[in-house]
């Protein structure tokens, strides 16, 4: 008696061939030679860079991850920690015999999101579903390059949570991201895994898989898609990402901050300089135009509460534009309403 197959074989026919890794690539210097460096009475084997006072570069791989092509023209998705070094080359791998330099289109920084351009045309792709339509429980798929070496590795499981929020750390400077909407799930997702698809049994993308969770077994995390389908949109109208922009440097308040700190507020976006010699509020902007002021905690935008959870980044993505937003800011004890017309990001 013969089985019948598995749904899951005929999905991964139709979803691997667009499946695709990222190659991170600079120009370093090449190690010449290695010497010995006495120190605290102790041997220290150092790199030696160059000879004769000259220093020679080569090419070299300084990270990588997953993504998966969207169109025949060659848009492709990842994750923006996969491509957060604006110094260096990225190439994209479809098999052995397919390999394309790679443009970066977009980072957005916010949700966890890069657009990326290969030239050609028929490239496979996948299509995009509809992630506000996700069910708890419903069987997804993901799809990578686990480690940069096992290639279109498919691990199964279910939708195990909706809207997590958590911090992470990635790209190349591990620098701390705060994530939010994402989708759960105990499909394995392992480094490496990063950009690849997350898709649902009709073989359509419903995340872009973005993190896990150390130590812990069967918990990962996936942007929901309709974050990047935004983006993907933008980039193909408009060739960037077009953003509102306020114009305030500013840190999320915690409870601890607001404890060390003896604030008058546990929540809010507090106006203060990044380093000596900068102004918090960006000459010309929306903000200075408004009257914000370093020092202001803004507490709410467009009456959203502003918190850990919901910054000030989050809320400003909601607004359009050339149109008015209104900002309940804490100033010296005393609460005030300001209006700014925001203009666009520049890139």
């Amino acid at each position: 008696m013969f089985k019948s197959q598995s749904p899951i074989v005929q999905i991964a026919k139709r979803v691997c061939p667009a499946v695709i890794s990222v190659i991170v690539s600079k120009d370093l210097p090449k190690v010449e030679d290695f010497y010995s460096f006495p120190y605290g009475g102790k041997e220290y084997v150092m790199p030696m860079m160059g000879k004769d006072g000259k220093s020679v570069t080569e090419r070299t791989q300084i990270g990588g991850g997953s993504g998966f092509i969207t169109s025949h023209d060659g848009y492709v998705l990842t994750s923006n920690h996969v491509v957060s070094d604006t110094t260096a080359e990225y190439t994209v791998i479809l098999d052995p015999e397919h390999i394309y330099p790679a443009k970066v289109l977009s980072r957005d920084p916010i949700n966890d999101v890069a657009v990326l351009k290969i030239e050609g045309k028929n490239f496979p792709y996948i299509a995009l579903d509809n992630s506000d339509k996700i069910q708890l429980g419903e069987t997804v798929l993901a799809i990578g390059n686990p480690l940069g070496e096992f290639h279109d590795t498919l691990s199964s499981g279910i939708v195990s949570g909706l809207s997590r929020y958590i911090s992470a750390m990635g790209g190349m400077n591990n620098q701390m991201q705060n994530l939010r909407g994402l989708i759960q799930t105990d499909a394995a997702i392992n480094p490496g895994n990063s950009g690849g698809p997350l898709v649902n049994m009709q073989g359509k993308v419903i995340g872009i898989n973005t993190a896990m969770i150390a130590g812990a077994q069967n918990i990962g995390f996936a942007i929901p898609i309709n974050y990047a389908k935004k983006d993907l949109d933008e980039v193909k109208k408009y060739g960037k990402l077009v953003m509102p922009f306020l114009g305030v440097k500013y840190v999320i308040i915690s409870k601890d901050m607001a404890k060390a700190n003896k604030l008058a507020v546990e929540d809010g976006a507090l106006v203060v300089r990044e380093a000596l010699g900068e102004h918090p509020v960006i000459k010309g902007s929306a903000a200075e135009r408004a009257g914000i002021q370093e020092y202001d905690i803004i507490l709410e935008c467009n009456n959203e509460k502003i918190t850990s959870q919901n910054p000030l980044a989050n809320i400003l993505q909601k607004c359009q534009i050339g149109h008015e937003a209104s900002f309940k800011v804490l100033r010296e004890g005393q609460e005030l309403m300001l209006k700014a017309m925001l203009g666009e990001k520049e890139s």
